[in-house]
């Protein structure tokens, strides 16, 4: 059963770095669909943590009750959230797990993935999006590096943005900036 469950975690390692691949391709060439609609964060997100297992129920979600829905490809957004989130436990203190809070800033929803690691230093903020690249990661566990680079293209090809910034105390704060949805989106 120890062996099933572990070949099970390779497979789904393996299938996630494989879709990055081709997501990565697709951005590239222009080439990848974008279908936005109404989406909540407040289904999003627990599905995203679902699909980070352990490391996802470790994760403290802040929403307040009137945080407005925000316009998105809803696989998309999944796929942003499970490459940002799934990098924070990494770099938590045990005693101290990723929080994701969310707020409503004039048209936009701010989605705050904050950790309290040792953070990435202001200038090399924009490597982090570098296809390939890890800041000195080895861990050979983690992946190769895609997933800020294909979040970052996924967000912006959905009118938002990924921001990196400084965790007030230490670590690092991803924010994912998307455009709130209208009544006008509705399905």
């Amino acid at each position: 059963a120890e062996l099933l469950a572990t070949a099970d975690e390779s497979i789904d390692r393996l299938t996630r770095m494989v879709d990055n691949l081709l997501d990565m391709s697709r951005l590239q060439a222009g080439a990848l669909g974008v279908r936005p609609v109404t989406v909540g964060l407040e289904d999003a997100i627990p599905r995203a943590l679902d699909e980070l297992g352990p490391d996802g129920h470790n994760v403290t979600v802040k929403l307040p009750d009137d945080l407005p829905a925000v316009h998105a490809d809803p696989g998309l957004l999944e796929r942003v959230l499970v490459n940002v989130v799934g990098n924070a436990p990494r770099f938590s203190p045990r005693d101290q797990p990723p929080t994701i809070i969310a707020a409503e800033l004039d048209s936009k929803i701010e989605v705050d993935i904050i950790d309290r690691g040792p953070g990435v230093p202001e200038n090399q903020r924009d490597d982090i999006f570098i296809p390939f690249q890890r800041l000195g990661d080895t861990d050979s566990q983690a992946g190769v590096g895609l997933g800020l680079a294909l979040s970052r293209g996924l967000v912006e090809a959905m009118g938002g943005a990924l921001v990196p910034d400084s965790t007030p105390g230490g670590g690092l704060n991803m924010r994912i900036v998307l455009l709130a949805a209208s009544d006008t989106d509705a399905p």
